[in-house]
């Protein structure tokens, strides 16, 4: 792939830094998801950011239905664009999808990253026998149902939902790069988000992990974390946000950057 990757998911990267730091944003956003959490690390790390391929922001010819239909093709993008960046190790950040994303490349390439710091991640969203992922079966075909008769409206219910907290200019900003999604590959994305159980590859995890959670998040609740923490045993920490919602670096950009910090540099 090389340079093409590069021009193709808008790959930035910013600052100057000694460590390199990836940033990579969840699923309804893009890379401005991190403009206001950004100012804090461009003077420590050199900060790669790009978009996932069914970002808005991209061209969605390069959304490729029989490419994308499980999570490892993200991983080679996010491989893909730090071997044509020449980077050899990193501190990884990743928001929802991403976080998943990012376990699953660390598992191919350990010696790449050197942490993962993981917002809102779930290896699983559907409640299974002894495992309470917030959705029933039933829930989750709802949505799909609801995302299919009419986007605009399932947008505007969804993202003040997500936000969880009173932040209209959060709540606009997710609206915004919820809209700039073609609803097709929104949808599709979805299906494979929540058609996906990641749980029995967490024990395969040998790069220190750092799990930030908010204390109510409609996507995960704080149960997740907690099995998350005992699935990637002695290596990982939960740090619990207090604050609320799925997207705490949209909502609450300040104190997320000062608790990411403190995530880094432990």
């Amino acid at each position: 792939m090389g340079p093409f990757i590069l021009d193709a998911l808008n790959v930035r990267v910013e600052g100057s830094g000694d460590q390199v730091l990836v940033l990579a944003h969840g699923f309804g956003t893009d890379q401005s998801a991190w403009q206001r959490i950004l100012p804090y690390f461009t003077r420590r790390y050199t900060v790669i950011l790009y978009d996932l391929v069914c970002a808005g922001s991209v061209n969605p010819d390069y959304f490729d239905f029989r490419r994308y239909t499980t999570l490892d093709a993200y991983v080679d993008d996010l491989l893909d664009i730090l071997d044509a960046l020449r980077v050899q190790h990193c501190a990884y950040v990743g928001h929802s999808i991403s976080a998943m994303i990012g376990i699953l490349a660390a598992i191919r390439r350990p010696d790449l990253f050197t942490k993962l710091v993981l917002i809102g991640a779930s290896p699983r969203f559907l409640n299974d026998t002894d495992y309470h992922g917030g959705f029933e079966h039933g829930e989750i075909e709802q949505v799909f149902s609801a995302m299919k008769a009419n986007y605009e409206a399932w947008v505007n219910g969804f993202a003040p939902l997500s936000v969880g907290a009173d932040v209209p200019e959060a709540v606009r900003e997710f609206t915004r790069t919820l809209f700039n999604m073609r609803p097709d590959i929104s949808l599709f994305v979805s299906q494979t988000v929540f058609n996906s159980d990641l749980r029995g590859i967490l024990g395969l995890v040998k790069v220190p992990c750092c799990i930030m959670q908010t204390t109510k998040d409609l996507s995960v609740p704080s149960s997740v974390a907690t099995y998350m923490k005992e699935q990637l045993g002695d290596r990982s920490t939960v740090r619990w946000l207090e604050t609320e919602g799925h997207l705490p670096h949209l909502s609450a950009p300040t104190y997320f950057a000062r608790q990411l910090e403190i995530a880094l540099s432990q």
